[in-house]
């Protein structure tokens, strides 16, 4: 896999390595069931806490035990080497929009972890796939994720990974901006319809954010290279509730979308690398031109 531009970009710090150190449940590994649900649950019409809830409660309760000290990842792990990279241009990059705005940008966590997890947001297992949780503001990723995106959804490639990073940033962001509270505020008491229409534009709009930071990265560091663009778009495209609903299932309802359709994604995310800036990433004022 070709690792984009990245060895003179600052490695982030706050990177927990959690892997191999959280509670694992009896019977919860990554079959083809949860290889399934691992994209599933992350990009289809299903909310990663109600799929975590369900997993919780479908398993005998874990043993108690005392949450795992962070740890520094090996020197020598290319990979998270190469997500401590990715963080750190997420953090140079909305830092530096954040002070312009005169605010603070608080730099988010990224968990790294195997199999399960435990968040603010409820215990997770890798069948959620990568999330964040705004409770904690932490990021939680699976690295067995970035290989099934590649080898089972045909999105593979460095910027592909760094995409995914960068629409989970992308909801914190919102989460400072208070974005996140408007929509809760829009869906309360709300059907449906509505709940599923506020969320494909909070997450179109993540993937606008992605797209803002990759081009501010990359005019700062000069990070893509030669073809790291197509391979953004192919997993926005991979990603679409309608190519996943298409493959998983052969049916196709598009009232259920919660993270938008295949064109949508890509449309979204290429508006915001071309802009390069965060107000066209309004997708609540689209409309039909969502």
């Amino acid at each position: 896999m070709r690792f984009m531009r990245l060895g003179d970009s600052r490695r982030s710090d706050n990177v927990e390595d959690q892997r191999g150190a959280g509670v694992r449940r009896r019977g919860v590994g990554l079959g083809l069931g949860a290889i399934l649900l691992v994209v599933a649950g992350y990009f289809m019409g299903i909310d990663p806490r109600t799929l975590v809830d369900f997993l919780a409660e479908s398993q005998p309760a874990p043993p108690q035990a005392e949450a795992p000290a962070p740890q520094s990842a090996p020197a020598s792990d290319h990979q998270v080497d190469f997500v401590r990279a990715v963080l750190g241009e997420t953090e140079d990059v909305w830092s530096a929009y954040f002070a312009r705005i005169g605010r603070h940008y608080a730099d988010p966590k990224l968990v790294l972890f195997t199999s399960s997890v435990a968040s603010a947001c409820g215990f997770a297992t890798a069948a959620a796939g990568p999330f964040y949780c705004p409770s904690d503001q932490k990021i939680y990723v699976d690295l067995t994720f970035f290989r099934q995106l590649a080898s089972d959804y045909g999105a593979p490639g460095a910027f592909a990974q760094a995409y995914v990073i960068a629409h989970e940033v992308g909801h914190h962001v919102q989460n400072l901006l208070g974005v996140s509270a408007a929509a809760a505020r829009l869906t309360s008491g709300a059907d449906r319809t509505t709940e599923n229409r506020v969320s494909v534009e909070m997450e179109l709009q993540a993937d606008c954010f992605a797209g803002v930071w990759a081009m501010q990265a990359n005019a700062a560091h000069k990070i893509l290279d030669a073809g790291d663009m197509e391979q953004g778009l192919r997993a926005a495209a991979a990603v679409g509730d309608d190519t996943l609903q298409s493959r998983e299932r052969s049916t196709v309802v598009p009232d259920s979308f919660t993270h938008g359709t295949s064109a949508q994604r890509m449309r979204w995310f290429r508006r915001g690398f071309d802009s390069g800036k965060i107000g066209q990433c309004d997708t609540f004022s689209a409309g039909a031109s969502l």
